[in-house]
């Protein structure tokens, strides 16, 4: 018989994991449900010398068009059942398929939708999930599904505009090392042998290149021990809240980059809190979704501290405003907001006016960063040229006049 490897979650929320064996996929997903075991992923057990799991997951991208499409299902009077099955059937991703079916067996078997959703953390975000379960209470579920999508391109679209902008600067700082690296394995060595057996009297530039070069040839296992060192220490100190906050309050003071992130994360919690306000979701709920969406120590413990005010009575603006991580006219938003009962709107002001700042600060990095890494490279491969140079010439003059 036939045996299909599972990932599933049981009735206390744990997730759970083995193989169970049926005569098709359907009778093991059925067999674990009695079980009360939530499959969140079931896939035929491969050979030994292969995975037997794939922990696939759903895309953001593939998750805004799921989001649009199930709205549009639902607002033209398709069950959702119904719509569920079709995505499930019609998606050419393994992982939409999977969630899909399980979502749909989870409702047959008597769950809400939210209830459903939240069996699948790794595939619907924490803001995602608490949005959706608010509009099932209201009954705007198409709406809300139309507005967590719009959120989800807007904020792949942000994060695209992030990668470009630093994609070519990438690009030539690991051109300069592979030059670098070349250059001081293969090339300079040749040219030290060269002057050597000259016994001439070179310039101080390249007698500074060669000792250079000399160093890394001679200790080239000592800098890869620093450097692999160093990148192991800050990957533990990350591990740590500690040393979380550390390395979170270090990008936030790095000039240029540092704003840039601050605007960043100011767009994404406004556009997520406007969100979730709209969708009826009880404003503390939605400052602590918003605020753990956001990734960033910093923000997460001034923001916890704005919350717990807010909870007391202070309102929203003044306490986010006495975390000075907001711009004045940020809190003036969100005071203007609560004034007039139109707190979500406001906040989708704020968000769309901090996404015109965040395009303009991209751009502003992107021309600074761009010809500093080309000064650099210019530079190291300059210096490079006119060491070499300068110490032929010094050579050849000494031969000529004697």
């Amino acid at each position: 018989m036939p045996k299909f490897a599972y990932v599933a979650t049981t009735a206390d929320g744990s997730v759970t994991s083995g193989v169970h064996r049926a005569g098709t996929l359907a009778e093991a997903r059925l067999a674990l449900l009695e079980r009360q075991l939530w499959v969140t992923q079931l896939a035929p057990r491969k050979g030994m010398t292969q995975i037997d799991l794939t922990p696939a997951r759903i895309k953001r991208v593939d998750l805004m068009h799921l989001s649009r499409q199930l709205g549009a299902f639902i607002r033209a009077g398709i069950p959702i059942l119904d719509a569920i099955g079709t995505l499930a059937e019609e998606s050419d991703k393994a992982a939409v398929r999977n969630v899909m079916t399980a979502i749909g067996d989870d409702l047959r078997a008597g769950s809400t939708l939210a209830d459903a959703v939240d069996r699948h953390p790794h595939d619907f975000p924490t803001f995602y999930r608490g949005i959706l379960r608010s509009a099932e209470l209201t009954g705007r579920l198409d709406v809300v599904l139309d507005q967590l999508s719009t959120y989800l391109e807007r904020d792949l679209e942000a994060r695209r505009k992030v990668k470009s902008a630093l994609t070519y600067p990438a690009i030539v700082a690991a051109m300069s090392a592979v030059t670098v690296v070349i250059l001081s394995v293969f090339v300079l060595p040749k040219f030290e042998d060269f002057f050597a057996s000259l016994d001439a009297e070179l310039p101080w530039t390249t007698r500074a290149l060669l000792g250079t070069t000399r160093f890394m040839g001679q200790w080239w296992w000592l800098i890869v021990s620093i450097l692999v060192g160093t990148v192991l220490t800050l990957f533990v100190m990350a591990r740590t809240r500690w040393g979380r906050k550390r390395w979170h309050q270090l990008l936030l003071a790095i000039p240029v980059i540092g704003g840039t992130l601050r605007y960043a994360l100011i767009e994404r919690f406004t556009r997520i809190l406007a969100s979730m306000v709209g969708a009826g979701v009880p404003l503390p709920e939605a400052m602590r979704v918003s605020t753990e969406s956001l990734n960033n120590r910093v923000f997460e413990e001034k923001l916890g501290e704005a919350r717990t005010e807010m909870i007391r009575g202070a309102g929203l603006a003044a306490p986010i405003l006495r975390t000075g991580l907001f711009p004045g006219v940020a809190s003036q938003m969100i005071r203007v907001g609560e004034d007039t009962g139109t707190l979500d709107g406001q906040l989708e002001v704020a968000a769309a006016f901090y996404e015109r700042e965040l395009d303009y600060k991209i751009k502003k990095v992107t021309t600074i960063i761009e010809p500093v890494v080309v000064t650099v490279m210019g530079g190291i491969v300059g210096f490079v040229a006119v060491a070499l140079v300068s110490a032929m010439y010094d050579i050849f003059r000494t031969a000529h006049l004697s």
